[in-house]
Order: C-alpha cells, then structure tokens, then sequence
C-alpha cells in the first residue's frame, strides 16, 4: 500500500477497475451459465448414446461370435477383409459462448448384402447379421465421438471461465477494493487534517484581529 499514489486520479481510477472488474466477471458467469446448459444437454445425448452403443455392441458381438462359431473363423474372417469400405465424414462446428461445438456428418455405414464385397454363395445369413450389427455399432460410435470431442472442450472452457471468475472475484474485486479503501482513508485523514489546520489559522487570524482591535481603543484620540 506504501506505493499507491493517494490521490483523487488513482481514486477514481480504481473504482473504474471495480467496476470494470464486476462487469467482466458477470459476462464470464453468464458465458458460463450457457456453457453449462449445454453440457449438461450434451451429457443426456452422451449418456444416451452410450447406452444404445453398449447394447448394439453386446449383440453384434453375439452375433460375431455365433458367426464364427458355427460357419468357423476363416470364413468370417475373408468375409470381414472383403467387406472393407471407407466412410466418409465431414465435420461443421456451431459456437456456443465462443466455444466451437462439433457436428459429425458421414455417409451411411450400413451396407446392403450385395454391397459387401464378399460372396453371397460362399457366406450364410449369420455372416449378414454380423456385420449388419458392427456397421450399426460403426454408425452409432461415429455419432457418439462428436459429442464426446464437444463434452471435452466445453469441459475445458468451463474449467477456464470458472477460474478466471474466481480470480476476478477473490482476487482482483477484493484488492481494487482495499486500495480504494486506502487511498480513500488518506484522503480523508488528509481532508480532517487541512480542516484542523484551517480551523487553526483563522482562530490565530481572529485572535490577532481582537488584540489588534483592542489597541486601538486603548489608543489615545
């Protein structure tokens, strides 16, 4: 406190700094505030997701594993190597409080029989299944990392907001005060002290002014 200039300008300065400072942390709470609704509207889409991921990838494996054991694992396993396709994606983003959230696009996974590359002679309807089920696990996995990637940097930027809300809060808005209340306390002390100091000069002035007077009358004519 000893370096603060105690003066009308920093005085004026610093509470500017308050309010400058109360104006940010409310936009930071609410950009906050908009973030978090979306999280927790993503989290229910996650959530949901993942439940519906877990169960079409505990029947495709069933169906997997049936496929092999009954039509043997060199078969299922030409037929996966012919049924190799890629998939196209393409990713948009919206932004919500200036964070960017990411859309996943992408061409349909699942695939009609004839469009599997292997033959239709040499496989069963098991094989079909199977494969139908891990093109559903595909199709539901690619929607869910596109929530999952926007999860994490709303995560991320919640994080960050709430310690830059903090900071303003606890240290910022709490040391502007003080010093306000300082250079205030200053102020003050030195406005009492000019009014002693007034006080004083115009009792002597009032005093020097009566004995000045009372000379006067006892002056000869």
């Amino acid at each position: 406190m000893n370096r603060i200039s105690a003066t009308r300008s920093e005085l004026l300065a610093r509470r500017a700094g308050i309010r400058l400072a109360i104006q940010g942390r409310d936009l930071l709470k609410e950009k906050r505030t908009a973030l978090m609704r979306e999280f927790d509207r993503l989290s229910a889409d996650a959530v949901a997701a993942m439940q519906d991921l877990e169960e079409k990838a505990r029947r495709a494996r069933a169906s997997l594993s049936e496929a092999v054991a009954l039509e043997g694992p060199e078969a299922v396993g030409s037929a996966a190597l012919a049924a190799r396709n890629e998939i196209g994606v393409r990713l948009t983003a919206k932004s919500v409080a200036g964070v960017k959230i990411v859309d996943l696009e992408h061409d349909p996974v699942g695939r009609a029989r004839t469009d599997r590359g292997y033959s239709l002679a040499a496989t069963s309807p098991r094989i079909d299944t199977a494969a139908e089920g891990f093109e559903t696990v595909v199709e539901v996995l690619l929607d869910f990392v596109a929530v999952e990637l926007s999860l994490r940097r709303l995560a991320e930027e919640i994080t960050r907001t709430t310690r830059r809300v903090n900071a303003l809060e606890h240290v910022v808005v709490p040391r502007l005060e003080k010093e306000r209340d300082f250079i205030l306390n200053v102020l003050n002390e030195r406005e009492l002290e000019n009014r002693v100091r007034l006080m004083r000069a115009r009792s002597r002035t009032d005093e020097r002014a009566r004995q000045t007077g009372g000379l006067a009358e006892r002056s000869p004519a």
